[in-house]
């Protein structure tokens, strides 16, 4: 699966976050005794920095999967980009949602959300709107809005959030990210067209074993929302507007 996804985007990713209501602690003590039990189990991740809102444990940027481990002041993180197998994909959230809260004494109280994001890139040259607006408005009702040879579209960045019927805690978002603004339009583009899909879940947690429980249930919600939804109807109309845009 991994795999697959891969062949469809230049670089596909999956972070999750475990958002707190008190800020963490940023000392020297619990901060590094996590990362170094992250680094026992992933020896890659052996560069420790310090950004403006975060600390953070990397892999180096080459190393085939990256991955990340960085706590900021109310949130715990972690990601990995372009894993090669599931378990690639999963594990370090699964070990970070395990561990973090015990090294950083966080309470089940003090949660407030879990997070799981599967992001994907497309490299695309030119106006990162245009290609969005003619991949998903053509043939709706706004496709009259883009019709016009007179105008240069700046802004189309579609994000539809919703909650699930049968899950009231759960918060879902489809997003596409362009990354046009002050570029001219037939300017070269280095950034990517992103696809985000964001599963958000706020059930109250009463033990902090149910936080890798939680996580596992995101995870089988993603991929099935991943392969029904953002793939077909977001990721792959993009790529095909991508390889026969002019802009």
């Amino acid at each position: 699966m991994p795999s697959s996804y891969r062949a469809l985007c230049n670089d596909f990713y999956v972070n999750s976050k475990l958002n707190v209501r008190m800020e963490l602690p940023t000392n020297r003590e619990p901060v590094l005794e996590l990362f170094e039990r992250t680094r026992r189990s992933y020896p890659a991740m052996n560069a420790f920095r310090r950004y403006k809102d975060e600390l953070a444990l990397e892999s180096a940027p080459n190393a085939n999967p990256h991955r990340w481990v960085a706590i900021r002041q109310a949130s715990v993180r972690a990601g990995v980009v372009n894993p090669t197998n599931a378990d690639d994909m999963y594990s370090i959230h699964r070990d970070t949602m395990e561990t973090s809260p015990y090294f950083l004494s966080i309470s089940p109280l003090d949660i407030e959300y879990i997070e799981l994001l599967y992001g994907f890139d497309l490299n695309a040259s030119g106006n990162h709107d245009a290609i969005a607006a003619n991949a998903l408005l053509a043939g709706s009702p706004m496709a009259a809005l883009i019709d016009a040879a007179d105008i240069n579209i700046l802004d189309c960045q579609p994000n539809l959030g919703m909650k699930l019927i049968d899950d009231e805690g759960l918060e879902v978002h489809f997003e596409i990210k362009t990354r046009s603004r002050g570029k001219k339009p037939h300017e070269p583009n280095p950034d990517p067209i992103s696809v985000y899909l964001t599963l958000r879940r706020f059930d109250p947690v009463t033990d902090l074993s149910n936080l890798t429980t939680q996580l596992d249930d995101l995870i089988q919600r993603g991929q099935n929302l991943v392969d029904e939804y953002a793939l077909p109807n977001l990721l792959m109309p993009l790529r095909e507007e991508i390889a026969s845009s002019s802009f």
